[in-house]
């Protein structure tokens, strides 16, 4: 089984401690793990019913409160535990081309007009201005909350990157409007 970036994450919920879905929903949302990973409700009840295909983890418990809809509670069991210390091994130390679009759309961006490039690059900035806003934001509040570093470098890595990509932008924008990069069309 090839374990999704959602698989990881609820797995190493459940090495924290048992909880049913909606609980991981709601914690992965409280933390700001949607930053990260995708988080449907189906595709979160999708990958525990694939966990618990692999073996990866296992129901410990039904309860149900008042009206409300029955609630199964799962597990990491300990091949879980170490399917997911394998993975995040593999993927810290072998990088993967994910295939982002972003990087298409740079490729292909000479199709359109100078102007109207620059004016979606702009746009772009702003854009990561305010998601490096957010992150600053969030981090402050984590570090005030005196939550371990460990705990928070992939917010940290993702405002570093886009810092870096603002930047790269900034400059590019430069050499756009300086005509210091030739553009096919004006």
């Amino acid at each position: 089984m090839v374990m999704t970036p959602l698989g990881i994450s609820v797995l190493a919920l459940l090495n924290e401690r048992p909880m049913h879905p909606y609980e991981m929903y709601q914690l992965l949302i409280e933390r700001h793990e949607d930053r990260l990973v995708k988080v449907r409700p189906g595709s979160l009840y999708h990958t525990v019913e694939r966990l618990v295909a692999h073996e990866f983890i296992e129901v410990t418990g039904t309860e149900r409160a008042g009206n409300r809809p029955e609630r199964t509670t799962y597990a990491i069991t300990d091949v879980g535990r170490e399917a997911l210390t394998k993975r995040i091994a593999d993927l810290i130390r072998t990088p993967v081309n994910e295939y982002p679009s972003f990087p298409v759309v740079l490729g292909e961006a000479h199709n359109i007009d100078r102007a109207e490039v620059v004016e979606h690059l702009r746009m772009r900035i702003t854009n990561l201005n305010g998601s490096i806003a957010e992150l600053d934001a969030w981090l402050a509040g984590a570090k005030g909350m005196n939550v371990p570093e460990a705990y928070l470098l992939a917010g940290d890595y993702q405002r570093a990157m886009f810092t870096t990509e603002r930047d790269w932008l900034s400059r590019l924008v430069d050499r756009i409007e300086s005509k210091d990069l030739e553009w096919p069309r004006t």
